[in-house]
């Protein structure tokens, strides 16, 4: 029997009419739809008057799930994976079901459509040339400082996630680590209250005191890092620094390659 198609479908992150022709026909015509929320996504299906059956899959049942979707595909049938808005696995659910259908050569096909740090990033008024994506900051406290030390030199645009009761305290540890970088509020996209606040972050806590609703914190890049003297670095520390940037190992090298003016396949050899 061939094995079914994952249809990994982009919803709105707000408004309803913000999602494709595309991702509509599918979810008419799949067999079944794995939802974050069956109650939020039936909202959804309501609205376009689609029918079909729906099945939970989040957080906390990814692991056991993953394995009744991958049995239904395996007997042929269709599904689409969505979560309440947005792109699946983009901080919702879903990385782990689209990494077991790799792993036994299932078909997985990605539906695009609204993801929300994209529309906050091309909005901001900072670099969109290249930016690091962290999503939400971690809770342990040495996993927390890590990634605020990644924030601090990082040379791209930053982007994170924050639910509205932590804000207070991600900026207050953002303005320890940051200093006076300027920092955008991207909040309630494409709702009603969609509103993107600009400043530098002693501002942005005086004006984000009693906000609410989905939030999105983007930080100007670092400029502190443009012109090291690399010559009086080694070359595990010039990596280490672009590492903590957020780069890849392949640009990394590349980069390591450009600032020492070598052949690429000088430094690849030394770090491979």
């Amino acid at each position: 029997m061939e094995y079914g198609t994952l249809y990994v479908v982009a919803t709105p992150i707000g408004n309803l009419e913000d999602i494709t022709y595309r991702a509509i026909r599918i979810l008419q015509e799949v067999d079944l739809i794995a939802a974050e929320d069956t109650r939020h996504t039936l909202k959804l299906l309501n609205h376009y008057e689609i029918n079909k059956h729906l099945i939970s899959y989040h957080r906390h049942n990814e692991e056991t799930k993953s394995d009744e979707l991958i049995y239904k595909l395996k007997e042929g049938k269709n599904i689409a994976l969505v979560s309440d808005a947005g792109t699946p696995g983009i901080c919702d659910p879903g990385a782990e079901v689209i990494s077991k259908c790799i792993s036994e050569k299932i078909k997985v096909v990605p539906v695009p459509g609204a993801c929300a740090f994209v529309n906050a990033l091309i909005c901001s008024g900072l670099d969109v040339e290249t930016f690091l994506f962290i999503g939400f900051l971690p809770l342990n406290k040495k996993n927390r400082k890590q990634k605020l030390d990644q924030i601090k030199e990082s040379a791209q645009t930053v982007i994170l996630y924050e639910a509205p009761h932590k804000l207070s305290t991600t900026l207050q540890d953002l303005k320890e680590f940051i200093g006076e970088r300027k920092v955008v509020i991207a909040r309630e996209l494409t709702k009603i209250h969609e509103e993107f606040i600009t400043g530098t972050i002693d501002e942005i806590i005086e004006k984000t005191q009693e906000i609410k609703g989905e939030i999105i914190i983007l930080i100007e890049k670092s400029e502190n890092n443009v012109k090291e003297d690399f010559s009086k670095m080694t070359l595990e520390e010039h990596y280490k620094m672009y590492e903590n940037q957020g780069f890849e190992k392949k640009e990394i090298i590349k980069r390591i390659a450009k600032d020492r003016e070598v052949p690429k396949n000088e430094i690849y050899q030394h770090f491979c």
